[in-house]
């Protein structure tokens, strides 16, 4: 018997070139649950606003962490795939593909089907549950899958951000740097318009949602929110790490638009941690398993920037897992468990 393992991340652009930058974002903003408002002012909102004007801005950006390789969090999935593969042997398949653009989901699960697997474990490469990305991605895993003659039996992880193995890999990541030689630390995470939390809360039925206290603790009513998740993250890692709550903040980055995001706002809190003397910050950005734009550039650049701009010296970025023996030992564990 043999197992697939679907990899999927969320995307990126062919090229930092403008014409593939606006392909990248008119499908990953066109869908339904990453901007989650009625079709006809979604569809206005990014062909007439956002890919237009936006693509241009973007595609500096990617220009500046584009390598020679290619974009950097292909060329970490990619080789996380090689190296899973290897570790896990050969009554395993390991493919990856990406929710927007290439490598396709529809190629990696067919070269699934080609194998002839008997099952198939999905893994969206997103640790915290959001509707936005993790449920988005399973959405069209099974759309793709619910089209074929012959289903084999699939398993959806569709988080990880509590899993021991994981944690585990975070914590040897940031080994290299000691956190008493920086006058904070600061989690990051990906946003998300609040009224995504609490339509996930009222779906699921726990309605408890106080974007607060109720994060403190994760429990069966909060599982699936996604500030929970981060919250709980952030303490397990700081608590592996001996950083003590007076010492770390947990925030939330890359906020699109004028509706109310997850607070509190990175860039907000890298304003205030330097006009308070802080004047060296470590940062994480457990999110996001692979360095991307929002880790490179945005936390190891514009934020680095943003605090010098306060009185600061240096915001200090943690990278991501990657392909790092720790986090291809960790993602064994997770598919295999």
């Amino acid at each position: 018997m043999k197992t697939g393992i679907l990899l999927i991340n969320l995307g990126t652009p062919d090229s930092p070139r403008t014409p593939d930058v606006r392909r990248y974002l008119r499908e990953f903003l066109s869908d339904r649950r990453v901007i989650d408002i009625n079709p006809i002012g979604r569809w206005a909102l990014v062909n007439l606003i956002i890919a237009p004007f936006r693509a241009p801005k973007s595609a500096k950006l990617y220009s500046h962490i584009w390598t020679g390789e290619g974009s950097p969090l292909l060329i970490h999935g990619l080789a996380l795939t090689r190296k899973l593969q290897a570790a896990l042997g050969d009554e395993y398949v390991v493919a990856f593909g990406m929710r927007y653009q290439n490598p396709a989901l529809e190629t990696a699960l067919d070269v699934l089907r080609k194998a002839l697997v008997d099952r198939i474990v999905v893994v969206p490469l997103y640790p915290q549950f959001s509707s936005a990305a993790n449920g988005s991605t399973i959405e069209a895993v099974m759309k793709v899958i619910g089209k074929w003659e012959i289903t084999p039996d699939v398993k959806i992880i569709s988080r990880f951000h509590d899993h021991p193995a994981y944690l585990k890999a975070l914590t040897a990541t940031a080994a290299p740097y000691n956190h008493h030689d920086y006058d904070h630390v600061m989690f990051s995470f990906h946003g998300i318009p609040e009224r995504q939390i609490t339509k996930g809360d009222a779906n699921y039925g726990s309605g408890e949602c106080k974007f607060g206290s109720c994060c403190e603790t994760l429990h069966s009513g909060n599982r699936y929110c996604y500030r929970a998740n981060c919250v709980q993250t952030a303490r397990t890692l700081a608590r592996n790490l001996g950083i003590s709550e007076d010492r770390y903040t947990i925030s939330f980055q890359s906020r699109l638009g004028s509706t109310p995001w997850v607070k509190p706002y990175s860039d907000k809190v890298i304003e205030e941690l330097g006009k308070k003397g802080m004047k060296k910050i470590l940062a994480f950005s457990p999110a996001f398993v692979a360095d991307c734009l929002e880790t490179i550039h945005e936390i190891g650049t514009e934020y680095d920037e943003l605090l010098k701009e306060h009185g600061g010296e240096k915001v200090q970025l943690v990278p991501s897992l990657n392909s790092n023996d720790e986090w291809v030992d960790a993602l064994k564990e997770i598919v295999t468990g």
